[in-house]
């Protein structure tokens, strides 16, 4: 017997179904009416936007929609009402809703116009679509651009590289959302990395704190590989050994990029992450622009520096040598009345007045030597190349520095050939042995061996050879080699020793000249350089100079002045000092001369023009607002070419104007000089007239 069939189960109420379907539904649905009210709003739409149960509905949809479109938005709702029509899913429209705290949040909306009992009504789709991986990724790289861009705003407007060192660590740690950042940056030695900025900086690591540069520690080994490196797991690092404060401290992933300045690497910028397999290409990409940013922005610090040490140079090499002349000016006058005082009847048989003379006169010398140092220090002086007595030099120079130098230092001067001479500037080439030798000792700080030597070179190695060319063929060389037994220098530094404005020393310590100022000097002497040097071995540097061959004739300093000159001689003094011109005067007359004198060079042309006799012009260079001294040397010699022409100057750069128009055979007597220099001055400015 066959049981009755059951009932069929009632069908659930249209409404209801649709109630379910809008409840259930996975994106957010929201029902609006022609006023722009919310009618309905499901349960996906609450939580996408951030309101509680039944909150949605009775709001103006403009409240989900941020601040700066909410105009727009109502014009475009408008539009829509005269013409509303389909907007499926798969034409999205890309657009900003704005959860109920604040937040910005991107959707895709889909509208479609509805109809309810012959009401217009819009229903609208909302879909988050931040969880989207290719959207989170653009939204990732959005934000990374965006700290990118903050930094460069503060890396164009600062000029403190201190600032960038403590903001880019900062940036990192914020974009990255780790839990440190740290700048290591190298020492200029390149054996040690000092901490120059960060956060959540471990112990031991504060600001200023150094670790050695090894390939088996983690900056080291950034440094070693010459790229970006990347740990994902601490715990199973093998490539170098792993601080055991990382681990303590739970890190377990990180991303180091070196800083990299004109192709060399100058430190390393590093984040650190608790969690593993942390950072990627869009991570790396990411620190890797700031790590060219900052390094940029050292590059440029270190640029300006340089220009404004160079232009603070240029200042005081001019005041320098405005203080000069006027300093040798008055150190003239006082030795000069000091030599007069000295040789008066008065004062000849007494002794005390005597020995005050003396000790006056070599506190002017010192004055004259100052003035000299102040000139060199500032360039402004031109070289004057004379046969030097280089062992003998090196004595005086040695001497010098025993007495000066840290008592831990040993000065040694082996080979010195007293008697080998070198064709080059006196004063310049002590100066630049001076220069090497304060670097020597700064190599070594704790004291070693500093050593000159001076000899013949019999055989000039290969590459000196071919630096001096054909003139190898033609002239001998002097070797003069400074050595110690300090830190030594990498093959990097050793490759840009000679660069200027480059030092290893700390900031405000050095200036970056000296060793470009030696080399400079040397090629200008027609001569060449070598260095030598090795980390932990020392440093030796090799002059090779021009030298002196055959027996020179020199001049006694002993022998008598006045017998280096004709009696009679008819002397043209030109010098707009007053008090100069008195003691040159002076000089002149107790030499036997004729002295006629004058305080500018016109005065003086027109006493010649008019047929006043002149064996020899002398004449400063510097004659105040009047014709200079050069070219008032010029007419004399164009117009009376028997005339000798003999400046003088206290201050050498006016060598450089004039050493034009023939004023290279001109002879140039600096001031102060004693009566004996002005002598010979004047003999050789007869010797060279005829």
């Amino acid at each position: 017997m066959r049981r009755p069939a059951s009932p069929p189960a009632a069908a659930p109420a249209e409404g209801s179904i649709y109630r379910s379907l809008f409840g259930a539904y996975p994106d957010a649905l929201l029902l609006v009416d022609s006023s722009g009210c919310i009618v309905l709003a499901n349960p996906e739409a609450e939580h996408l936007l951030g309101y509680a149960a039944g909150e949605l509905a009775g709001l103006m949809v403009e409240a989900l929609v941020p601040d700066a479109i909410r105009p727009r938005h109502a014009a475009y709702r408008e539009a829509y009402s005269h013409e509303p029509k389909a907007r499926p899913m798969g034409t999205q429209m890309e657009l900003v809703a704005r959860r109920r705290d604040g937040r910005e949040v991107m959707v895709e909306i889909a509208l479609s116009p509805l109809y309810i009992e012959g009401q217009p009504y819009v229903v609208a789709a909302v879909r988050g679509i931040e969880a989207y991986p290719r959207v989170r990724q653009a939204l990732q790289r959005a934000r990374y651009s965006e700290f990118v861009a903050q930094m460069g705003r503060l890396a164009v407007d600062t000029r403190d590289p201190q600032l960038l060192l403590q903001q880019v660590p900062a940036v990192a740690a914020d974009a990255l959302q780790v839990d440190a950042a740290v700048v290591f940056l190298l020492e200029q030695s390149r054996l040690e990395f000092h901490v120059a900025g960060g956060v959540g900086l471990l112990a031991g690591e504060g600001l200023g704190s150094r670790c050695p540069n090894r390939p088996d520690a983690p900056p080291g080994f950034v440094l070693a590989q010459g790229r970006s490196v990347t740990v994902a797991d601490f715990r199973s690092e093998r490539r170098f050994a792993v601080p055991p404060d990382y681990l303590a401290q739970g890190l377990v992933s990180a991303l180091a990029v070196p800083l990299v300045d004109r192709g060399q690497i100058i430190g390393v910028l590093t984040v650190r992450s608790r969690q593993p397999e942390r950072f990627g290409d869009d991570e790396l990409h990411f620190l890797e622009s700031l790590s060219n940013l900052l390094a940029a922005s050292l590059q440029r610090s270190q640029s300006e520096e340089a220009l404004n040490h160079a232009q603070r140079m240029e200042s005081v090499g001019q005041l320098t040598g405005g203080i000069a002349h006027d300093f040798n000016n008055l150190l003239t006058v006082i030795q000069g009345n000091l030599q007069v005082l000295e040789e008066h009847p008065a004062l000849e048989a007494d002794a005390d007045a005597q020995q005050l003379v003396a000790a006056a006169t070599r506190a002017s010398r010192r004055g004259a030597e100052l003035t000299g140092k102040l000139l060199a220090f500032s360039r402004r002086q031109q070289l004057s190349p004379t046969e030097v007595d280089v062992g003998e030099l090196i004595e005086s120079l040695a001497d010098m520095l025993r007495r000066t130098l840290d008592q831990r230092i040993r000065i040694e001067v082996t080979a010195a050939a007293h008697g080998l001479r070198c064709v080059a500037d006196a004063g310049q080439l002590e100066s630049a042995l001076l220069n090497i030798a304060i670097n020597s000792r700064d190599a070594m700080p704790a004291g070693g061996t500093l050593s000159f030597a001076c000899t013949p070179c019999t055989a000039l190695p290969a590459d000196v050879a071919a630096d001096l060319g054909e003139r190898v063929h033609r002239e001998a060389f002097v070797k003069i080699t400074i050595a110690d037994t300090g830190e030594g220098m990498t093959d990097t530094v050793r490759e840009r020793v000679f660069e200027p404005f480059f030092t290893t020393k700390e900031l405000g310590r050095g200036t970056g000249l000296g060793m470009s100022t030696v080399y400079g000097f040397v090629k200008q002497s027609r001569g060449s350089i070598r260095l030598n040097t090795a980390p932990g071995a020392g440093t030796q540097v090799t002059l090779y100079l021009p030298q002196v061959r055959g027996d020179a004739e020199h001049e006694d300093p002993a022998l008598d002045a006045a017998a280096c000159l004709p009696t009679g001689l008819d002397v043209l003094l030109v010098e707009d000092d007053p008090e100069v011109r008195s003691v040159v005067r002076q000089f002149l007359l107790a030499l036997g001369c004729r002295v006629s004198e004058f305080e500018d060079a016109e005065s003086a042309l027109a006493s010649l023009a008019a047929g006043g006799r002149c064996n020899v012009l002398l004449t400063d260079i510097a004659l105040g607002a009047g014709m200079r001294g050069s070219e008032l040397a010029r007419q004399v010699q164009s117009r009376w070419p028997s005339v000798a022409v003999l400046l003088m100057s206290g201050y050498s750069a006016e060598l450089l104007q004039a050493q034009t128009g023939g004023a290279a055979a001109w002879e140039l007597l600096r001031k102060p000089y004693e009566r004996a220099e002005l002598a010979r001055a004047i003999a050789r400015a007869l010797k060279a007239r005829s």
